[in-house]
């Protein structure tokens, strides 16, 4: 399986020069490549491939010199994103590639060859030779690629992608567990258990809507303004920052307690057109809390059974079955008529995502 080390690495003033210079040589590369395969297509209607594209930047580089200051395989790998950016337009319909702009502050460049490290405080790669790195925890397993990122708060981050044997299987636990996802309460679970939404930008709001103030004043592209944008982005980088941290830390509590996982399959792209709600909802990041779910549990043999986007989970009843004709968001709690069990509207939810998910699998 593959993973990936994510560390902070702290640069030097000359090997952050040359860090821009490659940003620089990827984005030209790509956007140079774009403009070709656009006009080549649109004279003989034929598409240039990855291969032909890589024969053209040999030559490229003769004709000028300063692409080779930087390594190779960064290139090279820029000539790939490209590569993989067509194919997920004509199979995906992703949208048709779009040139990389200077004025874009979140940057990466991906390296293949020559990384080692050194004393568990540096690491060594290719050209920028050895970089001071904050190193968490030991990589385990074959280095595939590297991936140098600088956020736009200026800060450099280096992501570690390597090929591991099988994590192991945990323990049985003999639990199953259907999840409601909310807003108000990030979750609820079939076991009555409500885990409370944290709010992060919602508590970081009048932080933000001040400095955003402040830069609104500044003159686009002083100094002061650079300051005033960096401290911005700090903020949001924090925010983001809690939002992983929590997703991450209860995605696997759950994967530890649990051996089956029933969840609602959300269309979040629907959901935020109710403007009333939008902030909210991507706030709570659900889909990103899901695809944490999924890959822990092939990691370590877990099982998620995802229910039909319309199963009417809140308005049927986890008792006897009755489904309401209409239960309004306003509506926590609600007596069945059929049966009269007291519901609440969260629970029951979780209870019939429960039922309903084992009932596929059994299927």
């Amino acid at each position: 399986m593959n993973y990936t080390y994510k560390f902070r690495i702290y640069p030097n003033e000359t090997q952050k020069q040359l860090i821009e210079k490659t940003f620089g040589c990827c984005r030209f590369v790509y956007n140079y490549f774009l403009d070709k395969r656009i006009k080549v297509y649109e004279e003989t209607k034929e598409t240039l491939n990855f291969y032909n594209c890589c024969k053209q930047l040999t030559s490229l580089k003769k004709e000028l010199p300063w692409l080779k200051e930087v390594d190779s395989t960064s290139l090279q790998s820029s000539l790939k994103d490209l590569d993989t950016a067509y194919q997920n337009f004509w199979k995906l319909h992703n949208g048709y590639p779009k040139f990389k702009s200077k004025k874009n502050y979140k940057n990466s460049f991906k390296m293949k060859m020559g990384i080692k490290f050194i004393n568990n405080k540096h690491i060594q790669l290719p050209k920028l030779k050895s970089i001071k790195c904050k190193i968490s925890k030991e990589v385990e397993g074959k280095i595939l690629s590297t991936t140098i990122h600088k956020f736009p708060s200026g800060k450099y981050y280096i992501s570690i992608l390597v090929e591991k044997p099988d994590f192991g299987k945990l323990e049985s636990t003999g639990s199953v567990v259907g999840i409601d996802l909310g807003i108000k309460d990030f979750c609820i679970t079939s076991d009555s258990l409500k885990i409370p939404n944290p709010h992060f930008l919602k508590t970081s709001e009048k932080k933000l809507i001040r400095e955003q103030h402040r830069l609104s004043r500044k003159p686009r592209g002083s100094h002061n303004y650079e300051k005033q944008r960096i401290k911005l982005a700090r903020i949001y980088e924090k925010i983001n920052n809690q939002r992983t941290d929590f997703l991450q830390k209860l995605s696997t509590q759950f994967i530890k307690n649990y051996d089956i996982i029933c969840l609602e399959t959300l269309k979040v792209k629907n959901m935020v057109k109710n403007h009333n709600l939008a902030k909210s909802i991507l706030d709570c990041s659900w889909s990103t809390f899901i695809n944490m779910l999924q890959y822990k549990s092939d990691w370590y043999g877990r099982v998620i059974s995802k229910i039909n986007t319309f199963y009417p989970s809140s308005k049927t009843c986890s008792n006897c079955g009755y489904k309401l004709d209409n239960l309004t968001l306003d509506v926590r709690e609600w007596i069945c008529p059929n049966c009269g069990t007291s519901h609440d509207r969260d629970i029951n939810a979780a209870n019939n995502i429960l039922k309903e998910g084992l009932k596929l699998l059994s299927l």
